[in-house]
């Protein structure tokens, strides 16, 4: 079943295709004779109610030192696709926000995953609060004395920014540092938005699980272990991928949230699970899709291509 497939994605030249999930995807996608434009966000226009994409037709190949062929620029008619892949990275600002809005123009009669207008009401840090059960202490604000309490009710506490990624300015703040006033002062001033704290979970030594939904349901899994000299795991950072199994607890969060993914249209998902705390829930630009195949985990990219089969056959 040859699909035309778009995807809007970051600048194919600077991925890294040793652990990109986009890129285990076009090659999937490559693999089953879809038809594959590619195009960057800034290539999005709209007129009379038409939503059109710069880009061009790509070939890729798993080679670290060539791994993308483009074809002619062209300008594309979104409309006329299948299925359109929303790939790019956070940040989860006006821009990012823009183009769900503008793809929602065209879904679902073209399919675009995950759903745009979901991707949209379900910021990743935001969207896990409906889960207040599964997740550690949770506090979000930009007032200073809210954190200072905070803190003395939690003792050590992580500050991070409420739209950021990957790891970036997220800080520990154990008991006795004095850095609390000027940190929240510098959040204040460098983001408009609240940001959050969190009580620090001990157990991020051992690990961050990132488990893999497709359609709701598990997929896969990987552990992420931090280095010793830092508090994060994102692995871009030098957090360590690690094969897990899944406890009854990590079942038990997939199960709470599976059929909520499923009905707001959020066919990939990674969720975020640090001892026995759901701490994430990530829809806009999941990975982790080669770190589990490498680990003899399941072929994610292709679990998720035959879900868009065959809802595209549907």
């Amino acid at each position: 079943m040859a699909l035309k497939a778009a995807f809007q994605m970051d600048p194919i030249d600077r991925i890294d295709i040793r652990g990109d999930s986009t890129f285990a995807l076009l090659l999937e996608a490559q693999r089953r004779g879809h038809e594959i434009f590619y195009y960057e966000p800034a290539g999005l226009s709209m007129m009379d109610g038409r939503l059109h994409a710069s880009g061009h037709e790509i070939e890729v190949q798993d080679d670290q030192n060539s791994h993308y062929r483009l074809g002619e620029a062209r300008r594309a008619d979104l409309s006329e696709f299948d299925v359109v892949h929303l790939r790019q990275d956070p940040p989860f600002d006006m821009s990012y926000i823009t183009t769900t809005h503008l793809l929602e123009k065209i879904h679902p009669e073209t399919l675009v995953v995950n759903d745009p207008a979901h991707v949209r009401n379900a910021p990743e840090k935001l969207f896990v609060t409906e889960y207040l059960d599964l997740m550690p202490p949770t506090l979000i604000t930009r007032s200073v004395e809210d954190v200072k309490a905070f803190r003395v009710e939690h003792k050590d506490i992580i500050v991070k920014p409420l739209y950021g990624n990957g790891g970036e300015a997220v800080f520990r703040l154990s008991p006795d540092d004095r850095n609390l006033a000027s940190l929240v002062e510098l959040f204040q001033t460098v983001f408009r938005e609240p940001f959050i704290v969190q009580k620090y979970l001990a157990a991020v030594r051992e690990g961050d699980k990132r488990i893999i939904l497709i359609d709701g349901e598990v997929a896969g899994a990987i552990n992420r272990i931090p280095p010793a000299d830092d508090t994060r795991s994102n692995m871009h950072i030098g957090g360590k991928p690690t094969p897990v199994e899944l406890t009854d607890r990590d079942l038990e969060i997939c199960a709470a949230l599976g059929p909520e993914l499923k009905k707001r249209g959020l066919i990939f998902t990674g969720i975020d699970v640090i001892g026995t705390y759901l701490t994430e829930i990530n829809v806009t630009s999941p990975t982790g899709i080669r770190e589990v195949k490498r680990f003899g985990g399941n072929d994610i990219a292709a679990m998720i291509w035959d879900v868009i089969e065959a809802k595209r056959a549907g």
